[in-house]
């Protein structure tokens, strides 16, 4: 049985996002269920890559408090502008070497996605200090196959050299499931989680009861 959206929330003030959503009924099970956010994967290499043209079968019936994210790796910025032109995304996340300038160049809020670890990478303050117009900063673990949706862990102890100030709109994906979310909560004390294959049965297909046990733990890690 679904809880009504509005009574988890008052559970705790953390961020939820169920990313990689292929289906409506997914969409609505996280919005039922207690999500803040879910979000669309445009990245054509990805398992869980959805057209400009499913966007609106997608979410057709949400409820307007549901963030609808839309997800981009080194994207072409023509394929950026027809999604932001459909009208139906609420913000956008870039999960490649996009820089600020170009995440911000397309008149909705931006969140920006840093594979923690990942070879060269300027020192971690740094890089989230380059992008300090981001609505929001997702760190994910790095691997040299996929710019994410990895379902690997990074080194939490990574950001212990961020000041409380820069941890702030912080959202860590990764790896993330139920039996590991409220540690992640607890070490990290982020601002938000995120969380794709931690709550599947395969890729872009949702568990509705991973989905349901992931939202509980991580809200009453926060409470």
């Amino acid at each position: 049985m679904l809880l009504p959206r509005d009574f988890l929330p008052a559970l705790s003030n953390l961020w939820i996002k169920i990313c990689g959503i292929t289906r409506q009924r997914d969409a609505l099970a996280a919005a039922s269920l207690g999500a803040d956010a879910i979000g669309l994967n445009f990245y054509p290499a990805s398992p869980r890559a959805v057209s400009v043209g499913g966007i609106a079968e997608i979410v057709n019936n949400l409820p307007a408090t549901l963030e609808v994210v839309a997800l981009f790796v080194n994207p072409d910025p023509r394929l950026v502008d027809t999604v932001v032109e459909s009208g139906m995304i609420d913000s956008l996340q870039f999960h490649g070497e996009e820089d600020a300038r170009f995440c911000a160049s397309f008149g909705l809020p931006f969140i920006k996605a840093i594979r923690v670890g990942a070879p060269g990478n300027e020192p971690l303050s740094e890089i989230i200090e380059s992008f300090a117009a981001a609505k929001l900063i997702i760190l994910d673990s790095f691997d040299f196959k996929a710019p994410g949706g990895t379902g690997k862990l990074f080194d939490w102890q990574l950001l212990g050299e961020l000041e409380t100030d820069r941890r702030s709109k912080l959202v860590i994906a990764g790896g993330l499931n139920a039996t590991n979310v409220a540690a992640a909560i607890h070490t990290l004390d982020p601002y938000g989680v995120d969380v794709a294959g931690g709550v599947e049965t395969s890729h872009g297909i949702k568990d509705q009861e991973k989905m349901r046990r992931f939202i509980e733990v991580a809200r009453r890690a926060r409470a």
